[in-house]
This record gives structure tokens, sequence and C-alpha cells, in this order.
């Protein structure tokens, strides 16, 4: 639930090297649905509990890697508020017109943050055609696939000065960080951002190299979810990251892999309610393998070490 104006991470645009082939992996083995294909050749998919058009862009790249991240706000007038806001606070504003690389998105505000990445503004998208029931509604419309991620829910992204970083969206944007992690010197080392009762929307880690993503992360329903993840990793030989597991910071539970392109993807479901009056968690550098793996209470290096 959103608590101000920014209400959420809507879209997603991510690089692949093999279209047909990883394509076939989030439809089949991830369980999202195609919505549509552009002119281009980007294929548009979503979640099965999503109303808007689609979350996730894929589209054909020599690089693996995420494009942007678009956020919905809350009507066109706060679009053009924050469009002011952010150009205040010192990144230029491109505008991007309505259904154009994006098919069902209105207009669109672009701009790139201190760590390297594109991030968009949008108030206006349209229903997806094959979106939840509203009337009478069932749980779902058609039975959810493979590892029935019910939607696109966060992403953490690797730059420079994410003190910076988290300062824009938290002064401008209007969310908060719930947990926090620092250097012994007191620097930002990662930060954990929402905009509404979920722990992340939006997380950063400080990295000498702009413009690179961790992960991408889907809703689960629940545990069980997370286990039957597992079982169609270990059926169709989907490479492992780390997990099943339990994180301490944000409580939220998971497993890592990587889909065919070479992008790490997270199965999530859970974590604490987040409000913005509550006391912000903190970490020592030195206890963030503790806080990311809770269950094995150490850092696995190579999980902060690979990135797209």
């Amino acid at each position: 639930m959103a608590l101000n104006s920014t209400l959420r991470p809507g879209l997603i645009q991510m690089r692949v090297l093999d279209l047909d082939k990883t394509l076939t992996f989030y439809k089949d083995i991830l369980g999202l649905d195609e919505v549509a294909r552009t002119t281009d050749g980007r294929v548009l998919l979503k979640g099965f509990d999503e109303f808007d058009h689609h979350s996730v862009s894929l589209r054909l790249a020599d690089e693996a890697g995420v494009d942007l991240v678009a956020f919905k706000v809350d009507s066109p007038a706060t679009l053009e508020r924050l469009k002011t806001a952010t150009e205040a606070f010192g990144y230029p504003v491109d505008e991007v017109a309505p259904n154009t690389d994006q098919p069902g998105f209105g207009k669109r505000y672009g701009f790139t943050i201190c760590t390297g990445h594109r991030i968009e503004l949008y108030a206006e998208v349209m229903l997806s055609p094959n979106g939840p029931m509203t009337h009478n509604p069932d749980p779902w419309v058609n039975a959810p696939r493979g590892m029935r991620a019910q939607r696109f829910d966060h992403c953490l992204l690797y730059g420079p000065n994410i003190a910076e970083a988290e300062r824009y969206f938290t002064e401008v944007l209007g969310m908060f960080a719930p947990e926090v992690c620092n250097t012994p010197d007191g620097k930002r080392f990662a930060t954990w951002l929402t905009s509404g009762n979920k722990p992340h929307d939006l997380a950063f880690v400080e990295y000498e190299k702009p413009g690179k993503i961790h992960h991408l992360g889907f809703l689960l329903q629940d545990w069980n979810d997370i286990g039957n993840a597992a079982d169609w990793m270990a059926k169709y030989g989907v490479k492992r990251d780390v997990g099943p597991t339990r994180h301490a910071i944000t409580r939220g539970q998971t497993i890592y892999f990587w889909e065919p392109s070479g992008n790490r993807i997270e199965t999530y479901c859970g974590g604490y309610t987040a409000y913005p009056d509550n006391p912000q968690r903190t970490w020592d550098i030195s206890e963030v393998g503790k806080g990311l793996f809770y269950y094995e209470g150490e850092l696995i290096p190579t999980f902060l070490q690979v990135v797209t």
C-alpha cells in the first residue's frame, strides 16, 4: 500500500542476449504472461496479479543489464510537480511521448541519477487486457504457471554515490528508508527504500561502476511458493545462486537464480510491515552477511560481486 503520491515501481526494461530463450524462461518457468510485442522487437510481460498493461519489457542487446526503472505516480498533476522538483534537484529531464517504446503507457519523464541509472516517472497507463478479475473475482483468471510470479516487486541497483540517490528518492519522491547498512566511517554501503508498507520497492548498493543491476525481484505468495520455485529450478536445470533462505534485512524469504541471459532474479515473499514513523533499522557492514542470509549467518562473496 502506497503512503504517498509515488505509488510503486511499475516498469523495468531489461536487456537480454537471447530473446527467444529468455522469453521462454520468463513465461514458462517464472510464469509471466506475454502482453504484446513492439515493432522494434521488444516483448512486454506482466504477472498474473498485475492490472497495468505490462511491468517488464525485454529488449535484445549485446550486453545484459537494465535500461530503465519507472515509477508510477498518482496523477498527472503529481507528475508535473515531480518533473519540476527533479530538475530543481539537479537532474535534467527529458519527455517520452505516450505509446511509443512502451505501448499502453502515457507520457513519461526520464532522467539519469548519480548511480548511472535511468529513472522514469509516469501517471497514466492502460489496463492489461488479461488483468485480474474485478467483479465477483476468482483469485486468478488462468491458473498460474511455473513459479507463479504475482508481480514485479522491486530491484536492487548498483552504482556510485548512493547517498545522493537515497536523498533524491526521499526528498523528491517522498519515499523513506526503513533499513540501511553503513561502513565503519559512517558512509552508506546499502539502502532499502519504499513508498509504502513493503520493506522495499528499490534498493541501492555502493559500487564504483555506474548503471548496474544486482537483481529484479518478483513477489510470490508464501514460503510454499518459494519451495515450488526451487522445485522448478531443480527440475529444469535453472542455475541457482542462493537459497531458499531468509533475509534478516527486510525479513523476506527468498531464492535467487539466473535467467538464460545472465540477469539475476529473486523470487520473494514475506517481509515486515514498514511505516515511515518507525525507527530506522541499521546494519554494520561487518554484519551484512547475517543480514542478507540469516540462516547461513555469513556472506557468500560472489553474491555481492556478480552484477549485470
